[in-house]
């Protein structure tokens, strides 16, 4: 089943059309942000494969700020994280990836770990700051507090939302950063 999202950016002023394709033994997704941001015009495609328990096998990121292009490709291989062909250790206990600019890589987390109402989870996060030209490892956690809402927070919680999801684990409402334009399902 294939999902094709509009997500409108509000803090970053952006437009990302984004589809979600499940195959099956896998998650293919694609997506193209348009926007600016600080006085900053940028454009972002990325491609992102999960498994079918939505943890991440591989991402890879072109980003154009002005008139830099920044290329990022993240592999993991045998519980080993690359990126751009190098070893990333602090990387190695991530399933999870979070691009600074779109809502979807907050369904990565919500969809692998399938939390009952009241449960709450931390998870160890690669954290990819476009905007910034920064990777790190972060820690998050996630509560689903009803049906169709989670708290996220950061570790040290320095901030945190409660985000709106549909059935399918997509953000709908993510307060003041992105709310969810139209979902067709084909």
């Amino acid at each position: 089943m294939e999902n094709n999202i509009l997500w409108s950016g509000i803090e970053y002023y952006s437009l990302e059309n984004c589809i979600v394709d499940n195959i099956s033994d896998s998650v293919i997704i694609n997506s193209v942000i348009i926007g600016v941001y600080l006085e900053k015009i940028y454009r972002v495609e990325y491609d992102i494969i999960l498994d079918r328990n939505w943890r991440t096998k591989s991402c890879q990121i072109k980003s154009q700020i002005n008139k830099e292009i920044k290329i990022y490709e993240l592999l993991q291989e045998k519980n080993r994280w690359f990126v751009n062909g190098r070893s990333h250790p602090e990387f190695n206990d991530c399933f999870d990836i979070d691009i600074s600019l779109t809502p979807l890589t907050n369904s990565l987390p919500i969809n692998r770990l399938k939390l009952n109402i009241g449960q709450e989870k931390k998870v160890n996060v690669i954290y990819i700051d476009l905007m910034d030209n920064t990777i790190k490892h972060v820690k998050q956690k996630y509560r689903r507090i009803s049906t169709g809402i989670y708290k996220y927070e950061n570790i040290p919680n320095d901030f945190e939302a409660e985000i709106k999801v549909d059935d399918a684990g997509f953000v709908v409402d993510y307060p003041q950063l992105f709310e969810r334009k139209i979902r067709v399902q084909n």
